[in-house]
Order: C-alpha cells, then structure tokens, then sequence
C-alpha cells in the first residue's frame, strides 16, 4: 500500500523546500514532495493519490485558486490549504467558499501546519470512503433488476461491468427470455453515458419500409407524405446509447446503411445528400444463430464483424439453478405488488417443482408461471398445485418426471409423496444456499428470508455441516 502524500506547491524554491523538510522531519511516515510550477504539481495529483497539499496564492501561470479549483476536479477528496503573504479576511474566505480545506498566513506557525495535518488526513479518508460507498451504492442500483448469486451470475456482473467501462461496440447473445434488455441497460447505467440518452429499438416491431427513416431520418419530401424533415433515432442518441434488439432481423438494405454508421460514425437522412456525425455508443442483441444466417446470406459478414468486438453472452436459467429460489420468490413479492395483493409465499414443494421443470423460456418464462399462480390463486401459500396448467405440466410427485401429468403413473398416498418432495427440495435448497454462502449462517439466513434460529434447526436436522462449505 502506498504512503499517505503531502505536496508543498510555491513558486520560491526556498520556501517550497523549507516547508517539505520540516514536514517531513515532523511527520517521517508520510511521502512529501515539492514542485515550484504549478503545472507540474497537477501532473503529479494526476498521476499519484495526494492526500495534501500546501499551495502559495500568488504564482505565475497559474494562481493558488486557479490550482485549487483544477485539483478539485482531478481528485475532490484532496485536501487544499492555501498559503499566502497577503492574507485578508476577504482572500481566505473566497478560498474556502471555492473548496479549500484552510487558508494560512505567511509567515506561518509551524505547530498550526502541525496541528492541521491529521485532520487533513481524516477528512480525505472520510471523501474517499464516501466517494467508495457511493460508488458501491450506485453498482448495486444499477444491477437491481437481476436477481442471482450463483458464481455464473457473478462473472456475468463482472463482464457488464469490465464492458461498461469502454465505448466499445457490443453483442448481446444469449437464449429468449435472459434478459438481454436488461443487459445493455445496464451497461449504459455504469458507462461514462449514463447522464446520456440510451434509445431502445425492438428492429422487428418496425416495417422494412420504415426501418430506415427511424433509423437514419429523413428529408423534407423524401416520399410521399414526408412533408417535414425528420431526425432519426441514431440523432436522437447522438452523445448516448442506441440498443437494437434483434439486430439479426434487420433486412440486408438497412445493414449496409447501418455499417456506414459504425465504420464512419455517420448517418445520412432517407431523400438527403449530406451527412451528419453522431457520436453513439451501439449495443446490439440477437438470440440468433448470426454465422448460420451469414452462411445463409442473410447477414452481413462485415457488418457482424464491426458489431461483435465485443460478446457478452446472457446466461440461461438451465445454468443458474441454484438462483431459481431468489428468482421465483423475487417475481412473486413483484405479481403481489403488481396486483395489490398482500404477500404471499412459496412452499417448499411449490419451489421443489419450479427447480424441476426445463425452461426453454428462461427468467421470463419462470417470471409469467409465477405472475400467472398469483394472479388464480387466492390463498396465502402458493404450493404446487397451483402451477398445474399454467404454462405447462409441472411434476408434483417424487419419481415424476418433469414433463409428466399425475395420471401418468402410480402416485401413492399424497402425504408420503408430498413429504418426499418437500425433503428431497430442502435438502438440495440448503446445499445451494450453505455453498452459496460459503457456510456464513447470518447471509444464509438473509437470503433465505428465514430468522438465524430457524435456519440453524434446519442445518440440525439436515445434519449439513458448516465446516464442508467454509473451504469451497
């Protein structure tokens, strides 16, 4: 870990010099430097943390507050005190109205300085924290429409992030229903764009025939009835993001026009001969197959080259499983409030039957079956029964299997076999959980929605032993 830093800026060397020595014999810990040209402290601020710095008021160039301002920009948890030979009430006012942390006379009282440094220290541990925390804070909103904690789910949110951080093209792959919408909002929340526009286009929902006008715009008479000009979407995105989903249904006439945009950053509006920059970030989704499609000659080779310098590909629900829980009890509280329902809640043998089905539909598929059993069912619990004929057979019974219907074979006493289910679903539950959690109870216990001691009777009777899932 690096040192805390103190810089002494001022245009005498002697003086500079003089205070970097004294503060360093006062306080040897710490790093402290000296710069004369206020260009070229910026340039250390900019290029290494500073905790501290001492600045002259009056410099050539560049003045105290000139510099403070600049350094406040780079790095706001910097801590500025500026010195002068000139000090008014009038001066140190203006200068802690402009971000200084004090204002200090020459010649100035070295046990003052002293005394100001540790609370210097302090106060920029505090910004950064804050800063940090904030941070953190906004991460954590930006991704709180996905649910999942699961280790694919996790490199996933690693990936929206790495991507977020460049202005690179991006492809968004993955099955129907992963939330590929999701994704690329995501990724213009935690991008540089974020105070940006970011336009979403659904391509197929557009006729071929006017695709490209609200793609690119048009000009006044460009066909009939266009009797004003008309920006298209890219202008209006111009500065943000523009999301075309289902990129892989664009017809190959808008492709050509859409390559231009992504080779030249320009559009040319439908009936006009000039051209326009626009500065727009694109994120493209398909569920296609596009090389099938490019062998097929129905996509552009060179146009899914541009688009696919980067791929972030959406996991599929049959790859997050152990998520399914927070997934099906998280689309449940949101069917409660979309109806104004008070809160219900999954059973064990209703969650136990969830895990088992395939789902081709993925998260949306499981969010509709959900929202569906909600919306005919009006007791509290929501357990398996109530998932028969809502978007397909769902086994109930141990030994089924997950496309069969109960007639299809010997089912026993329903007790016996609901108990069976209701174990076999717990004990798999609280393995997932205990891995997830790494054997952390109190975290275990906050996702599962259960008290600490109801969960550690649960840990009892299952015989599950903590120390099995502290070292995964």
């Amino acid at each position: 870990m690096s040192k805390h830093s103190i810089l002494v800026v001022d245009d005498e060397p002697e003086l500079a010099d003089g205070l970097r020595r004294m503060l360093a014999a006062e306080f040897p810990a710490l790093a402290v430097w000296a710069e004369t040209d206020p260009q070229q402290a910026l340039a250390r601020i900019k290029a290494e943390p500073v905790d501290m710095v001492f600045t002259d008021l009056k410099m050539p160039g560049m003045d105290g507050m000139e510099l403070l301002a600049r350094i406040k920009k780079v790095d706001p948890a910097v801590s500025v005190v500026v010195v002068s030979a000139f000090g008014s009430v009038q001066a140190a006012v203006e200068a802690v109205k402009h971000g200084a942390f004090d204002f200090i006379c020459k010649p100035f009282d070295c046990e003052a300085i002293c005394r100001l440094v540790p609370i210097a220290f302090e106060r920029s541990h505090l910004i950064r924290e804050n800063i940090s925390l904030k941070r953190r804070f906004s991460d954590r909103v930006n991704f709180a429409n996905f649910v999942g904690q699961s280790e694919p789910m996790r490199r996933f949110y690693g990936y929206i992030q790495a991507v977020a951080r460049t202005d690179y093209t991006v492809l968004v792959r993955g099955e129907s229903g992963t939330g590929k919408e999701l994704t690329a909002k995501a990724i213009h929340a935690l991008s540089r764009r974020k105070e940006a526009p970011l336009v979403m286009i659904n391509c197929p929902a557009i006729p071929e025939h006017l695709l490209e006008s609200e793609l690119f715009g048009h000009a006044k008479g460009a066909f009939t009835g266009a009797e004003t000009s008309h920006a298209g979407l890219f202008e209006e995105a111009d500065g943000g993001v523009i999301c075309l989903d289902e990129i892989g249904d664009i017809p190959l006439s808008v492709q050509t026009k859409l390559l231009r945009v992504l080779q030249e950053g320009e559009i040319r509006r439908l009936g006009s001969g000039k051209t326009r920059k626009v500065d727009v970030r694109v994120v493209a989704a398909t569920n296609q197959d596009l090389e099938r499609k490019i062998a097929e000659g129905s996509f552009r080779s060179d146009l899914f080259y541009r688009l696919n310098v980067v791929t972030i590909w959406t996991p599929a629900l049959k790859e997050i499983g152990e998520d399914l829980p927070l997934l099906a009890n998280h689309f449940l509280k949101m069917a409660c409030d979309e109806q104004n329902l008070t809160p219900r809640r999954l059973s064990g043998a209703a969650l136990a039957c969830l895990s088992r089905r395939p789902w081709p539909g993925n998260v949306r598929e499981l969010q509709n079956v959900v929202r569906r059993a909600v919306l005919f069912s009006s007791e509290e619990v929501i357990g398996p029964e109530h998932f028969l004929n809502l978007g397909g057979p769902i086994a109930v019974a141990s030994g089924l299997g997950a496309e069969s219907r109960p007639e299809d074979g010997p089912l026993g006493l329903y007790r016996a076999a609901k108990e069976s289910v209701v174990e076999q679903f717990s004990r798999q539950y609280f393995n997932h959980l205990l891995r997830t959690t790494r054997g952390n109870v109190s975290r275990a216990a906050e996702l599962s929605g259960l008290t600490r001691a109801a969960l550690q009777k649960i840990i009892h009777r299952y015989d599950l032993r903590l120390g099995d899932f502290r070292g995964l």
